[in-house]
């Protein structure tokens, strides 16, 4: 029986600021990473930064990922700040 959950990971300045490392979340049906990105969002605070004015970039099963990539029960959906040069 496959895991009916997601894990979420976030890193960086964002595991910082939004004081934690990961969780679990239930997956639904046909879900892609922008469905995710507002459920995500939509907590409020300081989690509205995911789709605020600072993009962030996201990888699906440790692959670079798009707003319309689908994301399955089972998935681990990475979430960090993008990378900055100085």
């Amino acid at each position: 029986m496959t895991d009916a959950t997601l894990t979420i990971r976030f890193f960086a300045r964002l595991r910082e600021e939004l004081d934690t490392e990961s969780l679990q979340l239930p997956a639904t049906p046909e879900q892609t990473v922008a469905d995710l990105l507002s459920e995500l969002a939509a907590r409020g605070d300081r989690w509205a930064q995911l789709q605020g004015d600072q993009p962030v970039m996201v990888a699906v099963n440790q692959a670079m990922a798009k707003p319309s990539t689908p994301v399955n029960a089972g998935d681990e959906v990475a979430f960090f700040p993008p990378v900055t040069g100085g």
